[in-house]
Order: C-alpha cells, then structure tokens, then sequence
C-alpha cells in the first residue's frame, strides 16, 4: 500500500536527547530491540536538542549527517528511537532515500515477527493497521487520481479514500474475529472463577526472565531468549500450592516505555488474564541498573490496563549476576512476603517463591474433626484428593473420624458444591 524503500538488514540507529522527561529513551534499549528484530546496527547518530524539529524531528544539519552516513555506509534502513509524524518520516525517506521506521513501528515489527498463535497474528495485524491508517496521507504522491468507469456518475473514489475503506474492512473484520477468541477466552475465565481457582500472573519488564520462571516452575518449554519480547502469545498452565491447591500460572507478554497505545488496545484480551489475577507476579531484572525505571514503567502499564489494585509480589530475578545476594525473602510489617530474591535461570529461591505463594494465597488455615457416615464414602474421597487428610480412624458406630487441615478458601469452595449439609458432620473446629 505504501510507495516505499524495502527494508533490509544494516541499519543506522538515531538517538536524540531531550530535557524533557516524557521524551526520554534509552539508546541500549534501542540496540537491544534492533538486536531482537534480526537487524544489524552499523552506527549510532546521536545528538541532543529542546524539542523535536517539525520537518525531520532532528534539525537540518543533524538530518543531513544521517543522511550522509546512510549513503557512506550503504544502510538500508534507518530506525529512531523515537515516535515520528508521517510527514516526518516521509521527509526523512526522501532525503536519506531509505526506508525509515520509529520505535513504534519496531517494535510492531518485532511483535510481528514472534506472534505465533491464531489470536496473537490477528492483534498484531490490528496495532498494525492502526498505526498504518495514521500513514496513508504520505503514503501516496498520486492521491488526487480517481476511479470512474463508464456510466458512473460523479469523480469516483481517489486512492486514498479506497485505501481508508479497505483498512476500515480488514480492522472490522480483525475485530469481529478477535472478539470470538476473547469469548471462549472470557468462558475459561468464568470456569476457573467458578471453580474460585486462584490466578497468578506472571508481568514485568521485557526480558526480566518472566519465561525463564515459568520454565523452571511448570516445566512448560515456552521459548525464553536473552531478548526484548521473546514471549508474546500468553501461556497458562496448573501449578500445585501447598496448602492452595491448583492454581494457574499464566506467562503474558513483558511491557516497555512508551509501549505503543495500539497494542496495549489490541492486546486487551490477552491483559485481562492480569487484570482478574488473583496475584500478580511482578518480575524484575535486579542485575539492571536501571531496574527501579523498569519497575516504574511496568507499575503506568498496570494502571493503564486497570490491573494497578491488583495485589503483587516482586520478584527480583538474576541475583545470580549480583554479588553475595543470597535466595531470601523481604516480609512487611505484618508479616506479609512483599519481595522475593531468586534466580530462575540457576534454579536458586523457587522453593521460597512457592513458600510467598502459599502464605499469600491459601488465607486463615482451619482444622477440623469430622464423623462421615458410611454412605458419604465420596466426602471421604474428596478429602483424599484435596490431600488435607492429617489422620483417620472409626467410631464404634461405623462412623469415619476425620482430622483435616484445609484453608479456608478451600473450605469455602467445597461448602458451595457439596451443599452446607457437609457441616452437619463437622465434630469440632478450629
């Protein structure tokens, strides 16, 4: 749709510094990302200035060097790191005669590139679109040529007016398909909150090791890489808690600053899963010098997604890559864990993460003696199954003696299925 230069793989990255906070990146982040998308950075244009320049964002003298540098070093591609108007970037285009893309688009790109699911290819192609209906403009220098036909009254459409129709057609349907997922996703959520299965999940930062957490916790063989968004298409899987019982863990995709509002309004099926967790898992990178920034980033995106009130437990990971950090655990006043510091790559501290999990999810523990007549043989084997059994004997009546140790939640759940009748057996409690 759009008269461009193909992208290739050798790249020119500009880096402009600004006083103004909100405008602010991280040129090792920029690498880190360009490493991700399988482009290969010749050189970095770096500079500094008060506010962006109107016609090419940097000023002329600064354009014309990455110009120049694009020609010196046969570039293919140019990539900002940060977000640039299409006029901008088709001024850019024309005067370095490459393609030139900005973080957003890179970052779409990279999205592109690691959706592997049905549901993840279709929110992808919607951030997409999005972002491309806001090019059309520049997209064309034969905007003004029409379509007609014989017995056609009236100009007829211009190129831009049938490619704002077309993309208003693909963005419908993308949606009506999406929103098909997000029910039968919104069906297995309903199951689960029926069944008052407790939800944790897995958020941070890109690349702070979620996946290699949930690796090494579910043994589920997601692909984990030392790369920004190698997780994109969410997982879930059942993990056993002391004292909880089955839980879901669920792995989602990591946040950046300045993520792309089109895919924070594509992804809003995939975010639910965070935004109705019982526990959010806050992931953090604590070998990052930069990881109190992160953390910050992480805490807007939550916010964004109405996910901020949800309850959480930092997870410092990589303490490997720290010097004399030890696996421990951070409580609060009232006891409560608040920070866990682990490894999940060296397998060091998850026996303390599941210790958090159970303190945290499992609620006031009880204990309770109950007499189950002979017929109620399938309570007697609920309890096996729940694994709450502490001991059991027989009264001389026939009657099965019960001791159990169940929290309450747990006890909460089988009085709704089995009817408050089961109390009726209950001797004595605790």
């Amino acid at each position: 749709m759009f008269d461009r230069y193909e992208a290739g793989e050798q790249a020119v990255l500009v880096h402009i510094s600004f006083s103004d906070e909100n405008n602010k990146e991280d040129l090792d982040e920029l690498k880190l990302l360009v490493s991700s998308a399988g482009v290969n950075a010749l050189e970095a244009v770096t500079g500094s200035r008060k506010s962006p320049h109107a016609r090419y964002f940097v000023g002329t003298g600064k354009a014309q060097e990455i110009a120049d540098t694009v020609k010196a070093l046969h570039a293919d591609v140019v990539i900002f790191n940060h977000a640039l108007s299409p006029a901008q970037q088709r001024n850019l285009e024309g005067l370095c005669e490459c393609l030139v893309l900005d973080r957003t688009a890179l970052i779409l790109d990279i999205f592109a590139q690691r959706a592997r699911t049905y549901e993840g290819k279709l929110q992808v192609e919607l951030a997409q679109l999005r972002h491309l209906s806001t090019r059309l403009i520049r997209g064309w220098t034969h905007l003004e040529r029409q379509k007609g036909g014989i017995g056609l009254r009236g100009p007829g459409e211009t190129q831009l007016e049938t490619d704002r129709r077309l993309l208003g057609l693909r963005i419908s349907t993308i949606r009506s398909r999406l929103n098909k997922v997000a029910k039968q996703r919104e069906q297995s959520r309903r199951s689960r909150q029926r069944n008052e299965v407790p939800t944790v999940s897995l958020v941070g930062y890109t690349n702070a090791g979620k996946s290699t957490l949930f690796n090494r916790i579910t043994d589920a063989g997601v692909y984990a890489a030392d790369q920004l968004f190698a997780t994109l298409d969410p997982t879930l899987r059942k993990i056993d808690v002391e004292d909880v019982g089955n839980c879901i863990l669920a792995d989602t995709v990591g946040f950046i600053r300045h993520l792309p509002h089109d895919l924070v309004a594509a992804f809003k099926a995939t975010l639910q899963e965070t935004r109705e967790a019982t526990l959010l898992l806050h992931v953090v990178d604590c070998a990052d010098e930069c990881y109190r920034g992160n953390v910050d980033e992480v805490q807007k995106v939550l916010e964004e997604i109405d996910a901020g009130e949800v309850p959480q437990l930092m997870v410092m990971n990589k303490i490997d890559a720290l010097d004399n950090v030890a696996p421990h655990i951070d409580f609060d006043d009232q006891g409560k864990p608040v920070r866990i510091w682990l490894s999940a790559q060296a397998g060091t501290g998850i026996d303390l993460l599941f210790e958090a999990l159970t303190t945290l999810l499992s609620g006031e523990m009880r204990t309770l003696q109950l007499a189950l007549p002979v017929e109620q043989g399938k309570l007697r084997a609920i309890f096996y199954e729940m694994e709450c059994i502490e001991s059991e004997g027989y009264a001389e009546n026939g009657d099965c003696l019960l001791n159990i140790r169940v929290n309450n939640i747990d006890w909460q759940r089988l009085l709704k299925q089995q009817g408050q009748i089961i109390e009726e057996y209950v001797i004595s409690a605790n």
